[in-house]
């Protein structure tokens, strides 16, 4: 059974949502917990980030020789896919030495459209879903 949720409202309109049991969970960083792991706009994301899901879009071409290439999944932090679903993406770390920690790990048939993606500013210990 579904419940009404406000999610925006202005100009006299309210605008709600029926929402099911496994409805997004509002936090106190303005993201919403779901499918595991938490959601962020795009647009919220460093301009590194914002550049890198934008090279993915094109198909690259890509600075880093592991850019694209297959992510594994091994500690599960992503929802479950066959082998070869993931793939990852170096985003820029300014003043890092090396690729840094940060990165994009993107998962579908189709690497250039991506069905998601997720943000990872600790080299994979925890995600964020990226919303367009």
């Amino acid at each position: 059974m579904g419940f009404l949720r406000c999610v925006a409202s202005g100009s006299g309109l309210l605008v709600a949502l029926m929402l099911g049991p496994s409805a997004l969970a509002r936090d106190t960083a303005g993201t919403h917990a779901a499918e595991g792991a938490s959601v962020v706009a795009l647009a919220r994301l460093p301009q590194q980030a914002q550049h890198t899901e934008s090279l993915i879009r094109q198909g690259g071409p890509f600075p880093y020789a592991k850019d694209g290439t297959v992510f594994f999944n091994r500690e599960r932090h992503l929802p479950r896919q066959n082998k070869g679903y993931y793939r990852e993406y170096t985003v820029r770390t300014p003043g890092a030495a090396d690729r840094g920690a940060v990165r994009i790990v993107c998962g579908g048939r189709q690497p250039a459209a991506p069905d998601a993606c997720y943000y990872t500013a600790d080299h994979y210990n925890s995600f964020r879903r990226i919303l367009n």
